[in-house]
């Protein structure tokens, strides 16, 4: 019963993200100094746990419905966030410098939260999950990551197809650009065709696209009625943030990792040698083991709980935390990885 709430750490972001929108001064950036100074900082000194679940335990967690709850209860937390947010944006007085560290502090939550608990849900199979999953997709404004993601991403990861799966050598900042752009292209293809299988008209509501995107259209719109142009900017801005987080760490989950492909043109199948991996146990409890992505591109199916080490998966050199700060510094990014790829994967290099 105890193992559950060990998942509850990334309840401290949250925590340190009410006092940001509560206060002022340091307050507004305690979140922020805690999930990218604290942590990364923590984890040079922690040495990675790379223990599995025995099969008994597997068994009692996966029967565990705590694990769910976990997961859950983010999805008021996050709107209750985001409206807090909102009203003290609104109606209290706060200074340029605390007004950063608050559109920072919320954006953490889009990615943290909004994002990532959002992409764990958008793998479970029935519909009550699935519509939670969009629903804290919606908070970033990037509900088509749920289409994108699930049928393009995980059929392509490792390969030229894949715009989510960082080249040898590219920088972050280009990077961006061509997974958000590529990404958002590719989702409009997979749900279009989804649609046609149905032979329904593609411009309409059976197409997923145009439901989502007029979903949040009239999210933005309540927004901006209630609170005014200037705050919805601010709100943008955190989604925008939370966006970047997520391509962040779509950039170091594959870097210059590829299947091989055969003469046929068919690619291998996705094995744990095709996501880079982090058993650094602070990342790992404060994105839902999202660091064991080698694991989770395995079996997507796999529960956050139950997600394994595997001997044969590339390591990184420290947490995803510390991992996404470094990837914002090309040059550093660069020699440091490159480096770790000579001495560890050196047939990439």
């Amino acid at each position: 019963m105890i193992r559950p709430f060990q998942y509850a750490s990334p309840f401290i972001v949250y925590l340190l993200a009410c006092l940001s929108f509560a206060y002022t001064g340091i307050f507004c950036w305690l979140a922020l100094i805690y999930a990218w100074v604290v942590i990364p900082v923590a984890e040079l000194i922690i040495n990675p746990n790379n223990r599995n679940l025995t099969a008994i335990e597997e068994t009692l967690a996966a029967k565990n419905k705590w694990y769910d709850y976990f997961l859950y209860c983010i999805v008021p937390l996050q709107y209750m966030a985001v409206g807090f947010f909102l009203w003290q944006m609104k109606y209290t007085q706060y200074s340029v410098i605390d007004c950063i560290g608050r559109i920072y502090t919320l954006g953490l939550l889009c990615g943290i939260f909004g994002i990532n608990v959002g992409h764990e849900l958008g793998h479970r199979s029935n519909i009550f999950e699935q519509t939670l999953a969009k629903a804290l997709l919606l908070t970033s404004l990037y509900m088509h990551f749920f289409i994108e993601h699930n049928k393009g991403h995980h059929k392509n990861v490792a390969t030229p197809k894949d715009p989510a799966s960082a080249r040898y050598g590219e920088m972050i900042y280009t990077f961006y650009f061509r997974t958000a752009i590529l990404g958002y292209f590719s989702a409009w293809q997979i749900a279009a065709n989804d649609v046609r299988k149905k032979h329904k008209p593609i411009f309409s509501f059976y197409n997923q696209m145009m439901v989502m995107h007029l979903i949040q259209l009239i999210w933005v719109l309540l927004i901006f009625f209630f609170t005014g142009w200037l705050v919805t900017i601010y709100y943008l801005l955190a989604a925008l943030i939370g966006i970047a987080l997520l391509e962040t760490v779509n950039y170091i989950e594959h870097y210059g990792l590829s299947r091989k492909q055969s003469a046929s043109g068919q690619y291998e199948r996705t094995m744990p040698i095709h996501s880079w991996n982090s058993n650094h146990i602070l990342g790992r409890l404060m994105l839902f083991e999202l660091s064991r992505h080698s694991d989770h591109h395995y079996i997507a199916s796999r529960k956050y709980q139950l997600l394994r080490h595997h001997p044969q998966a590339p390591q990184m050199p420290t947490g995803y935390p510390g991992m996404m700060v470094l990837a914002l510094v090309p040059p550093v990014w660069f020699y440091i990885m490159h480096r770790h790829i000579q001495k560890t994967i050196p047939q990439l290099s």
